[in-house]
């Protein structure tokens, strides 16, 4: 075992994980950020060219805090100095009278969030082959747009390398000791750190298992959908065609969402916002399909101008709470082994903020949101010790 002891280790780094390390760096503490697959890797939940970027959220936090997110993400842009974000709007389409959409509204306009409300009649001249469903409403987010995310991931680690970070990939962790200093241990060493954050995603309970904890988390497995236009060009992120999400589809539990075509020309991106359950070192195990044919009667039903067979399908995990919020937090027994776990979907956008408010849970500091939301002590019934 090395001498060497870090003011924290960080274990998985995806998009949450290298942001901490990223946070954790730039405020001078000596930081290593560990990951069990080689890096690029597509087996966890932050590979893959795009992800959404929006702040058309029902919850007064979420929208806070996506706020100063958006001002992180052109920061890194900044420093980075690559493209990372692409505004293209979003349009949200919901049952207008039902609870959903109706507070999701509300929500919009007490934030103050630039949003066009579009009526029945003018829909199809402001969003060209699209079926609005009868009795739906119309929203569109102005800002929102299109995160790169593969390009995100590699940014955010080179500048955690400039910082003087230290990122060992190809080392999954086979042990976890708590203590003053927690003792790491992986396939190729052992290391020590004054503080631990876990940002594991889809490994995280297989992770917290060594800590005596187990957080009500279920992976599954998401069939990633791309779309063939019949006419090029008619969903393209060139002719400003949007993003989307259709709150209470007719043909599923869950929202179903898109994005234009761009990181495959021609190709329209649209996903059902749940799969099923899977383990995460079997994913490709899990073959259940019912998410595509609830996309294939709603392609043919609301985007007549998209062949209704996906074309490409890739695969991707979410690690989902009971309530599809977050979990940031202390551990309850260590308090210097900090979680970041339970993203459900939805967290890539919030990387950077999450990233800030993980490395100051690791460093001690008072977090700058009020994280109760994010708290474990919200499963109190669902965690359980694993002693």
């Amino acid at each position: 075992m090395s001498s060497e002891v870090y003011d924290c280790i960080v274990v998985g780094a995806g998009i949450q994980g290298s942001c901490t390390a990223y946070q954790l760096a730039k405020n001078k503490q000596k930081t290593l950020l560990l990951e069990q697959f080689v890096l690029p890797h597509s087996r966890g939940s932050s590979h893959g060219q795009t992800r959404v970027i929006r702040k058309t959220y029902e919850e007064d936090v979420y929208i806070q805090m996506m706020h100063e997110s958006y001002e992180l993400w052109a920061q890194l842009e900044r420093e980075a100095g690559v493209e990372l974000y692409r505004r293209t709007r979003v349009l949200v389409m919901g049952p207008e009278n039902g609870e959903g959409f109706l507070r999701l509204k509300a929500t919009m306009q007490r934030h103050k969030i630039p949003t066009v409300f579009l009526e029945k009649q003018e829909f199809s001249q402001h969003i060209p082959n699209v079926n609005l469903a009868d009795g739906n409403g119309a929203l569109i987010d102005t800002f929102a747009g299109v995160l790169y995310a593969d390009r995100a991931l590699r940014a955010v680690q080179r500048l955690f390398q400039s910082c003087g970070g230290v990122i060992k990939d190809g080392e999954k962790v086979i042990d976890i000791r708590p203590g003053a200093e927690v003792t790491v241990t992986t396939g190729s060493g052992v290391y020590r750190g004054r503080s631990l954050v876990i940002t594991a995603g889809p490994w995280a309970n297989t992770l917290l298992t060594h800590t005596g904890l187990q957080l009500p988390l279920k992976v599954v497995k998401i069939n990633v959908c791309y779309w063939k236009e019949k006419i090029p060009g008619t969903y393209s992120v060139s002719q400003s065609f949007p993003c989307f999400i259709e709150m209470e589809p007719k043909e599923g539990e869950y929202d179903i969402y898109g994005l234009p075509s761009n990181e495959y020309p021609g190709l329209m991106k649209v996903c059902y916002h749940m799969g099923s359950e899977t383990e995460p070192d079997e994913r490709d195990k899990q073959t259940d399909r019912g998410d595509i044919d609830i996309l294939v009667r709603y392609v043919t039903r609301c985007l007549p101008g998209l062949v209704p067979v996906p074309a490409v399908v890739e695969s991707c995990m979410y690690t989902v709470t009971p309530d599809h919020n977050f979990v940031l937090d202390s551990h309850p027994t260590y308090g210097n082994i900090i979680i970041g776990a339970g993203f459900s979907g939805h967290g890539f956008k919030f990387g950077p903020i999450i990233g800030k408010l993980l490395s100051q849970l690791a460093m001690g500091q008072v977090p700058s949101y009020d994280l109760s939301p994010f708290r474990i002590q919200r499963f109190q019934s669902h965690t359980r010790s694993s002693l």
